[in-house]
């Protein structure tokens, strides 16, 4: 509290009011102008010194719950020390003069409340001072060591989506060798330029959506070779929506996901929509894709992709609700909705 020029120019300035209200009340009752400020200066001085003690001590002990009886008996011992001194002091310096003496004596219960009432306030400011910043210091440490899982649980998440889609992309790569070696030679390239771009950003948290759709381009050409023409995907969104920024990354699983529900049990051509909205302070991103409720049910899964994305949505922005899944018309939807207030 005192380490900061402000508030040792506050201190100071307190204790210069407080000698000058000691100067005034004294010298109303006694007429020596020298006196009365001699009188102030040693009182006040002593008194600030307790005080400035007080607040160094709780620097380095900070009493718990003890706390209450620990401010009242030291604010009283070093009270009495305070006026006890002061008292001697005078008393030396202006021993000859009766009428003074007098009243110092006549005057020591009221200056021991006086002193009291300003170290005790003093004790308690250091002690409630103290105690907010111990508190602080908790927090955030407390915020820090949340911020640390979370980014650790966030980087787990992003990396675990890598292998489930790497060994699909494998298999099919290892089945083309057989049949088609030149598309084998192609889709080996496009997974080498999609995981170069998924490593670029391991660093970055979030890019903005038409960034997210350049890379997610790479996966879906590799998607392409093993589906050929029976996968069609068609990207609509706004030049608004477009410099939105979301979680790098995050479309590639909702879009795996689309894929596997909307081709796996069917040789027909399949249509994946992916739709971006935006206003001030929201991105909305549908990505549907047509299904059959009984094929639905067929296919297996972990079903990590939809469930990586909300818990990701949630450790970034505290919210549920940003993932929906909506099924109407035998159409699948995933709808994510990302702030912007904080990106």
């Amino acid at each position: 509290m005192l380490q900061t020029k402000k508030y040792k120019l506050a201190f100071t300035a307190w204790w210069l009011l407080w000698c000058m209200l000691h100067i005034y009340v004294l010298y109303n009752y006694y007429a020596f102008f020298s006196i009365v400020i001699v009188d102030s200066v040693i009182t006040n001085v002593l008194t600030s010194g307790a005080c400035l003690l007080i607040y160094n001590n709780m620097r380095y002990y900070l009493p718990r719950r003890e706390k209450y009886w620990y401010v009242l008996i030291v604010s009283a011992v070093l009270s009495v020390m305070c006026t006890g001194i002061a008292t001697f002091l005078l008393h030396w310096l202006f021993q000859r003069n009766e009428s003074y003496i007098a009243l110092l004596y006549g005057s020591w219960l009221i200056r021991y409340c006086v002193v009291f009432l300003l170290i005790g306030c003093m004790s308690m400011l250091s002690l409630l001072w103290y105690a907010l910043q111990e508190q602080n210091e908790i927090q955030y440490r407390k915020t820090a060591a949340e911020q640390m899982l979370k980014d650790a649980e966030l980087y787990k998440l992003r990396h675990q989506l890598q292998p489930h889609f790497l060994f699909n992309s494998l298999n099919s790569i290892s089945a083309l060798t057989i049949v088609d070696a030149e598309k084998a030679r192609t889709m080996i390239q496009q997974l080498s330029d999609f995981l170069r771009g998924t490593l670029k950003r391991d660093e970055v948290q979030f890019i903005t959506l038409q960034e997210e759709l350049q890379h997610l381009q790479l996966y879906l050409d590799i998607e392409k070779v093993r589906f050929g023409h029976r996968l069609e995907v068609k990207v609509d969104y706004t030049e608004v929506s477009a410099e939105k920024k979301l979680p790098a990354l995050l479309l590639q699983p909702a879009v795996e996901n689309a894929i596997k529900f909307g081709l796996y049990n069917t040789l027909d051509e399949t249509e994946i929509v992916i739709t971006a909205t935006a206003t001030d302070n929201t991105l909305v991103v549908h990505i549907s894709n047509p299904y059959d409720e009984e094929d639905l049910q067929a296919v297996t899964g972990t079903g990590f992709g939809l469930a990586s994305i909300r818990r990701r949505l949630y450790l970034l922005f505290g919210r549920y609700d940003l993932l929906e899944t909506i099924k109407a018309d035998q159409t699948f939807t995933v709808k994510l909705t990302i702030p912007q207030l904080n990106l």
